[in-house]
């Protein structure tokens, strides 16, 4: 029988030290304005698990439960995204742990809020052989803004919520069994619930310039800045625009890491500054041209985290005010017939093809839906041959740029969102297939593109080396729409440019798969180099 509660003399309850340590935890959370919680079952957690359980019980947070640890990572990940609030994350001692730091990673490279709960033994039973007891003081290393070894005995605390301003935050919590306490949720009673915090940050500086021929580049996440910041920021400088993600700037130049490819188009549009928001985009062609130019000015929060060495002749943690002489219209001039020309050949693209896709995909995406696109080719091909529109709200994993989790985190978005849309490759599907696995009314559709193995490497310089389709092509044969069905997730295969309108167009309810066949890995990648054959001479 499980012991549940200790007894004075008096015949009083005593509350476990392990039971009211999760208490004081729990309730600090909900007294945050947390409102997610995701957790993944396990004995050495029951005591965090339980309280959760009960504030949820009581609608004061809402309760996620993943069966993998990864995937529930990747899911608190996805919700962060969208909501901009922290979510802690809750699992058992042992290889529990260490399934959460691709995704702490991941946060640690996008600033993102995560709360880090891990259960553990009693440090005593370290080092001894006691089942599921590894080192996991530290095990995510500088990837998170705080750790604390917490004892079961430290009560009551603070959780270090100011850091998660900044980052992940990592708290590794001694559990000593007992591990159930009484049933009782009075500890939840008189909470006072306040919004989370907005942090006071230095003030922005002012960015001079006496440059007349500069150019604005958009990373894809933009440091975390804010969509509507980072648009006026755009105005007030008034130069041309690439982003990374054409579908949240209108007015971005649209095709940019087409033309870009031709150097002597590259060589016309040479500027004397480039200001680059977040991170350099995934586009050779731009990065080359970011290079060309006499200064780089940077503007990412990261740069005081994990950017600290990055390279730039003036650099900023936030938007700065913007005192700028006008842009040479002529300049601006060249960047509009360059895009104009660029769209003509993209919009003449008729052979079904991964290019023609994201083109489509950018195109017929229904005005208010939320979009995440996985990382390899599909956000290449988007930020290649998408129009620059508005009217869709987009993601990524874009700090380490990883394939792992695309599934969870899309649907941790779709959570927070009431139609989504997630763009993934063969791969980045088969790799988070437990992803699928969840009880939750969440709307999104996965879009598939299936060219049987790792397409991308068919674009890179690995390609044509001695056993190439063994370690880099790596087809797998299998019929993911299958294999969805089999999950018990609603799938379909379509294979026409008709069939992919279709379904863009069409309302989102539950969780589907759609996978799209596109052509093989060599055809994708030949006709690739043929559209970027025809930049010189459109």
């Amino acid at each position: 029988m499980v012991e549940e509660s200790r007894y004075e003399d008096s015949g009083a309850p005593v509350i476990n030290p392990s039971t009211l340590l999760a208490r004081v935890i729990v309730r600090q959370i909900v007294e945050a304005g947390i409102t997610d919680v995701v957790i993944s079952p396990g004995s050495r957690n029951a005591p965090l698990s339980i309280a959760f359980h009960q504030a949820s019980v009581k609608g004061l947070i809402k309760l996620h439960v993943r069966i993998d640890e990864r995937t529930a990572a990747f899911f608190a990940l996805g919700i962060a995204k969208a909501s901009g609030r922290p979510v802690p994350i809750v699992c058992t001692s042992g290889t529990a742990v260490a399934n959460y730091h691709p995704a702490v990673l991941e946060a640690s490279h996008t600033n993102l809020p995560l709360l880090v709960l891990t259960a553990d033994r009693p440090a005593s039973l370290r080092k001894t052989g006691a089942n599921q007891t590894t080192e996991q003081a530290r095990i995510f290393g500088k990837a998170v803004r705080y750790f604390a070894d917490v004892s079961g005995s430290v009560y009551p605390m603070e959780l270090p919520l100011n850091s998660l301003q900044s980052g992940p935050v990592h708290l590794n919590i001694q559990f000593e069994e007992p591990l159930i306490g009484d049933k009782s949720d009075n500890w939840l009673n008189d909470l006072t619930i306040t919004a989370p915090k907005i942090f006071d940050r230095k003030t922005p500086g002012t960015f001079y310039t006496k440059s007349t021929r500069g150019v604005l580049v958009i990373g894809h996440d933009r440091g975390g800045l804010a969509v509507d910041a980072v648009r006026d920021f755009a105005d007030a400088l008034g130069w041309p625009v690439i982003a990374e993600d054409p579908l949240t700037f209108e007015k971005a130049i649209s095709h940019a890491s087409i033309f870009l490819t031709s150097r002597a188009i590259a060589d016309d549009l040479v500027p004397d500054t480039v200001v680059v928001i977040g991170r350099t985009t995934l586009s050779r062609s731009i990065n080359a041209f970011i290079k060309s130019a006499r200064k780089e000015i940077v503007i990412d929060p990261r740069m005081a985290t994990v950017d600290s060495d990055r390279m730039a002749s003036q650099k900023f943690l936030q938007l700065p005010k913007v005192e700028v002489q006008p842009a040479d219209s002529e300049y601006v001039e060249k960047w509009q017939k360059y895009s104009q020309r660029a769209a003509k050949m993209v919009g003449d693209i008729s052979q079904w093809s991964e290019a023609l896709i994201a083109r489509e995909i950018g195109a017929a995406i229904p005005t208010g839906t939320a979009l995440f696109v996985s990382s390899s080719r599909p956000i290449r091909d988007l930020e290649g041959f998408a129009s620059a529109r508005t009217g869709v709200e987009t993601f990524a994993n874009r700090g380490l740029a990883g394939i792992d989790g695309n599934i969870s985190t899309a649907l941790g978005i779709a959570s927070q969102r009431k139609e989504t849309i997630a763009v993934l490759g063969d791969l980045g599907f088969l790799h988070d297939l437990t992803g699928l696995i969840h009880n939750e009314d969440i709307n999104l559709k996965i879009l598939v593109i299936n060219n049987d193995g790792g397409g991308i490497f068919s674009t890179l310089s690995q390609r044509g080396v001695a056993g190439f389709e063994e370690v880099f092509g790596t087809p797998h044969g299998k019929d993911l729409a299958a294999i969805a069905s089999a999950i018990g997730v609603p799938a379909k295969t379509i294979s026409t440019e008709a069939e992919l309108k279709s379904e863009l167009a069409a309302p989102i309810k539950g969780v589907s798969v759609v996978v799209i066949t596109a052509p093989d890995r060599e055809a994708n990648a030949d006709f690739l180099k043929k559209v970027y054959s025809q930049v010189d001479s459109m």
